[in-house]
C-alpha cells in the first residue's frame, strides 16, 4: 500500500510523513511544486519527492497512476494572503487542484481522500456566538471560497463515486518557521521572535483570543480522520479545535515571557485588522468530530509554547 501526500514538504505535510513512518508505513510520495526537503530533515530519504503542479492535471494523473495510493492526504495549494494576491493562481492550485486530485482518484481506484480544509470556510456575518460545523459558509476570502468548493465537490464523489472523502477545518497553525503573511500569525511569531532574541509588537489587542492549533495536532488530527471507521463518518467535513481553553494574546504573551526571561513584547494594535477579528475570532464547537472519531487534541497553549521552543532548539537548520 502506498500514500501520496499533496504539499507534503510543508508545515503540516512533513509532520504527516514523520507519523506514518513511525506507523510503519513504508511507500510514500510526496508532491510539491516547490519541493524542499528541509522540514523532512532526517526522514527525506525514506520517502520519494515528487515536483508537480496541482493546477496541471496531466502531473496529477501521472503521479496517482505511478504510485498508486490507497490513501491521499491533499493539503498542496494556495494560502489566504498569496490567494487574495492572485486569485486566478488560488482558482488554478486550489479549485482545480482539488478536482484534479478527485478525479484521478476515481479515474485510478484511490480509496481515501483526505483533505485539509479551514476557518476561514466561514465568513463576518456569522450570528451566532460561536462557529460549528452547522454555521453557514459565506466566505469573503477568495481561499475560503476554493476551500468550500474543495469540500463540496468530495462530497459529490464521496456520493457519486463511493469515493472515501474526508476533511478537517482547521484553526490557525501555529508552530515553527511560518514565513506566510497571515492575520493571525502573531500567535507563532511572538514565540519565535522572542526565542531568536528579538522585541515582537504584537498587533491585535492584549484580549484577542484566537483559536489555534499546534502543527504537530494538525497532522495527528488529519491520520486520526483516515483511519476512523468509515460507518462513524457522518459529517464527512469536520471544524477541529486545537489549545482549550483559547489563550489572549496578553495570557500568550505571559507564556512566552515566563519561558523566555527578558523578552521584550508589545502591543500595538491595528485597529482595522481589529474590527475583523472581532466579527470572526469565536469560540469553536467541535463536538461532531470528537463524537464521530474521538477527537482531542494534546497541546495546550503552555505545552505548544514548551514544544515550540525545544522544536527551534533542536532542529535549529529546519527553521531558518
Amino acid at each position: 500500500m502506498s500514500t501520496l501526500i499533496t504539499g507534503g514538504t510543508g508545515f503540516i505535510g512533513a509532520e504527516i510523513v514523520r507519523l506514518l513512518l513511525e506507523k510503519g508505513e513504508k511507500d510514500l510520495f510526496v508532491f510539491d511544486i516547490n519541493p524542499s526537503t528541509k522540514l523532512l530533515d532526517e526522514v527525506a530519504d525514506q520517502v520519494e519527492v515528487v515536483r508537480g503542479d496541482l493546477g496541471n492535471f496531466s502531473q496529477v494523473m501521472n503521479i496517482v497512476k505511478t504510485c498508486k495510493p490507497q490513501v491521499i492526504y491533499h493539503l498542496g495549494g494556495m494560502l489566504s494572503v498569496p490567494s487574495d494576491a492572485d486569485h486566478a493562481a488560488s482558482f488554478r492550485a486550489n479549485a482545480m487542484g482539488t478536482f484534479h486530485i478527485l478525479e484521478a482518484s476515481k479515474l485510478f481506484d484511490v480509496s481515501q481522500v483526505l483533505f485539509s480544509s479551514t476557518l476561514a470556510t466561514f465568513a463576518l456575518d456569522i450570528q451566532e456566538d460561536t462557529i460549528s460545523d452547522y454555521t453557514i459558509q459565506r466566505p469573503q476570502l477568495f481561499y475560503g471560497a476554493t476551500k468550500v468548493f474543495g469540500e463540496l465537490m468530495g462530497m459529490f464523489y464521496k456520493r457519486k463515486f463511493g469515493l472515501d472523502f474526508r476533511s478537517v477545518r482547521y484553526p490557525s497553525i501555529v508552530g515553527p518557521g511560518v514565513k506566510t503573511p497571515g492575520v493571525v500569525q502573531y500567535t507563532s511569531w511572538v514565540i519565535e521572535e522572542c526565542a531568536k532574541g528579538n522585541p515582537f509588537t504584537v498587533y491585535v489587542k492584549p484580549e484577542t483570543k484566537c483559536p489555534v492549533m499546534y502543527f504537530k495536532d494538525g497532522a495527528k488530527s488529519i491520520v486520526q480522520l483516515g483511519e476512523a471507521p468509515v460507518e462513524d463518518i457522518k459529517m464527512v467535513n469536520y471544524l477541529i479545535d486545537g489549545a482549550t481553553p483559547t489563550a489572549s494574546a496578553q495570557e500568550l504573551a505571559d507564556i512566552v515571557r515566563t519561558k523566555i526571561p527578558g523578552a521584550q513584547i508589545s502591543f500595538d494594535p491595528d485597529l482595522d485588522l481589529q474590527k475583523i477579528l472581532d466579527k470572526f475570532l469565536l469560540p469553536l464547537d467541535d463536538s461532531i468530530a470528537k463524537k464521530e472519531w474521538n477527537w482531542t487534541p494534546e497541546y495546550d497553549q503552555e505545552r505548544i509554547v514548551d514544544d515550540f521552543l525545544e522544536e527551534m532548539k533542536q532542529h535549529p537548520e529546519r527553521y531558518i
